[in-house]
């Protein structure tokens, strides 16, 4: 369970075996025991509960899909999907022909992806440039939000399967990106300007540095 747990998304930020299973990491005698909160593995019903406690709207949304409708019914919970240790960062590679095909057909699952891939190209796309950005000192705080607010909604899709709605809603998040990105123009005209500026005051220490260099040897 260790292992697995390390390259999951949940080591990535910091969220231990404690988080989620309760019990006391710091008493190794009792960290296990139910009398100091340990919670254990819960059983297939509880899964969108226990998960659901961090990840509140990801287990609303489930709860009102056609999975979360099948939940007790042989319906997937969300270790189905996601793994329970292993848990990864959700991209759309998690919707593929492989994992879909153990529950139902591929088809409506292949649409759905391909109506969030666009969304999903400018959502990494726009994370990059911030990470730049940000490195470089740029105020980025309006269009982290902005990207926040996107990001979540694109996120509140991947339990949707109603094909129609996910187009309508991956069209508009699309739409919010691209006046995201339309901004990035005024940051790299500001960059351009500091560039200039950069290069100016370069040249012009070098050639007071040639001048006086000059002035110096016709004195000598």
């Amino acid at each position: 369970m260790v292992k697995p747990w390390q390259g999951s998304i949940h080591a990535e930020n910091g969220t231990s075996c404690h988080d989620c299973h309760g019990g006391d990491p710091k008493d190794a005698v009792n960290a296990m025991n139910p009398a100091r909160g340990f919670l254990g593995v819960p059983k297939e019903i509880e899964i969108p509960s226990f998960c659901g406690r961090c990840h509140i709207g990801i287990r609303d949304d489930y709860l009102q899909s056609a999975h979360g409708k099948a939940l007790g019914h042989g319906g997937p919970t969300c270790v189905t999907c996601h793994g329970s240790h292993d848990v990864k960062k959700v991209t759309l590679d998690i919707i593929n022909e492989k994992n879909c095909s153990r529950c139902h057909a591929y088809a409506r699952a292949a649409e759905l992806k391909a109506a969030m891939e666009q969304a999903e190209k400018q959502i990494v796309v726009i994370e990059e440039r911030l990470k730049v950005y940000k490195g470089e000192g740029v105020n980025t705080d309006a269009r982290e939000k902005a990207l926040f607010s996107a990001r979540n909604r694109y996120h509140r899709l991947f339990h949707e399967v109603n094909t129609a709605k996910v187009r309508a809603e991956s069209a508009q998040i699309v739409t919010e990106l691209d006046k995201i990105q339309r901004g990035f123009g005024n940051i790299e005209a500001e960059r351009q300007k500091r560039k200039i500026t950069g290069v100016v005051a370069v040249s012009g220490s070098l050639l007071a540095a040639l001048l006086f260099y000059l002035l110096r040897k016709t004195y000598d």
